[in-house]
């Protein structure tokens, strides 16, 4: 329930951080003004003014919340009634094991859900520098985007360097360009994941010496510059394709081009070299993008280059990669337990800038900024997520969880991280235990066995964080 006593919460940032915390904080019943440069002011990556625009893959990863860090944060996600998720479960379209989502259909519809809320006033204005002191609570959440003038905001206030690293952008295929006479569907091993039937993926198969041909072309492509980002290094999640090619000639069939797990429909008994999979990425089932396809090539190489990948010889493009900058902050070293700034109380951060990495992640910490805010508006103090959920095992790692250098005192190595059940503290001793009637109990059933206690155990205690909060 609203109260008119209460002064808005300032937002600045439209994307999925900022809207899912201006969604959490509205639902609380605080007021909030929620400030989007998009509209007046562009950026490198957007193409439209919605907001939560994604600028990337269409994939929120996997749905699997009984193995899957990634699954454990929907789930999570979904108890704490979060927008973003609520979006893609109504967008979704196939993808194996994973939740994608039509891109337009799902930023559509939190821009719809934002803008009809009671309590949201969305301002379309650039806020330069850091919100001022006399807006009380704020958030900052500008994303990986960043603009330079707010960049030099924080790092006037902070003292610390801001750290960018770049992020490339896979292209996206007209469904009807494909030559599905070489092509065929197929989800790897089968898997039949949300709102897919194990076909989810188109394939494009290579033998040996279209590989080699491939990777020579990808190695030779004229590439964009860094021009004034030079240096700045790539986040290993995201690695422009040809990046990861001029790492060894192999690399490539060990990761986005790996054959296993799929059989080719039109000669199955002839194993694949190599293959690039395709992911639906709208509702209709007409634009697929490349898998691991991200890339700072120039356009006409792209063209080119990626023509040379067997069904794709006629490839036409509904849009084509690109390169952007990703901006973070020290967390560790600024923010306290709640994301708070501990030069200035009042003032948090959340999404991306923070350090986290990942549409779901960013979205996760908006909305523990939203709830954080409202309670300290609301007169009470801000709780943390226990750190056996997959909430609490990324702020863990936002907030403190990183490792110093021992070689070089004060040397920072904080990185932008996904969640990963590296995070999670580890299980009680004696937790896993070989079942009844399993002879052998192998490392590999040891591991799914503990991801599996690890998964109900944070659901759990989610659950309970959210009632007793």
């Amino acid at each position: 329930m609203s109260n008119t006593s209460f002064s808005p919460i300032h937002i600045v940032g439209g994307g999925l951080a900022g809207s899912e915390a201006a969604w959490q904080i509205a639902e609380a019943g605080v007021p909030v003004i929620l400030h989007e440069m998009r509209g007046v002011r562009g950026t490198d990556a957007h193409q439209t003014d919605s907001l939560a625009e994604l600028v990337c893959s269409n994939s929120f990863r996997s749905d699997d919340a009984t193995a899957n860090a990634v699954g454990v944060i929907h789930a999570e996600m979904r108890l704490a009634n979060s927008l973003i998720m609520a979006c893609a479960d109504r967008n979704q379209v196939p993808a194996g094991g994973a939740l994608a989502v039509d891109r337009e259909g799902f930023a559509i519809a939190v821009t719809e859900t934002i803008s009809a809320h009671p309590l949201i006033t969305v301002v379309r204005e650039e806020v330069t520098g850091l919100p001022p002191k006399e807006w009380d609570l704020a958030i900052v959440a500008t994303g990986p985007l960043t603009s330079q003038s707010m960049a030099k905001a924080i790092q006037a206030e902070t003292g610390e360097d801001q750290l960018a690293f770049f992020d490339a952008i896979a292209p996206i295929v007209h469904r009807d360009s494909i030559d599905m006479d070489i092509c065929w569907y197929q989800s790897r091993y089968d898997k039949v994941g949300p709102g897919g039937n194990g076909k989810d993926y188109i394939n494009c198969p290579m033998d040996q010496e279209q590989y080699h041909a491939f990777l020579d072309a990808l190695i030779a492509g004229d590439t964009v510059g860094f021009k004034e980002w030079e240096g700045t290094p790539y986040f290993d999640g995201c690695l422009p394709i040809e990046v990861m090619a001029e790492r060894g000639r192999e690399t490539l069939r060990h990761g986005p081009m790996k054959p296993m797990g799929l059989t080719n429909a039109h000669n199955p008994t002839v194993k694949a070299y190599a293959v690039v999979q395709l992911r639906q990425d709208n509702a209709l089932g007409t634009l697929y993008n490349m898998v691991g396809f991200q890339t700072k090539l120039k356009y006409g190489a792209q063209a080119e280059i990626f023509r040379m990948i067997p069904g794709l010889q006629n490839a036409e493009f509904a849009r084509l990669g690109g390169l952007h900058r990703n901006t973070y902050i020290q967390s560790p070293v600024l923010l306290d337990k709640t994301l708070t700034l501990k030069s200035r109380p009042g003032l948090r951060f959340a999404g991306q800038i923070t350090g986290c990495e990942g549409y779901v992640e960013s979205a996760a910490i908006g909305l523990l900024a939203g709830r954080f805010a409202a309670a300290e508006r609301m007169g009470t103090q801000p709780v943390a997520p226990p750190a056996t959920t997959a909430f609490g095992a990324l702020l863990s790692h936002i907030t403190g969880g990183h490792l110093m250098s021992e070689d070089e005192p004060g040397k920072r190595s904080f990185q932008p991280m996904n969640v990963n059940f590296g995070l999670f503290p580890d299980l009680e001793p004696g937790s896993i235990v070989r079942p009844e009637g399993l002879k052998r109990f192998r490392g590999k059933d040891k591991t799914i066995m503990k991801r599996q206690l690890m998964s109900k155990r944070a659901l759990t205690d989610c659950s309970r964080w959210l009632a007793e909060g």
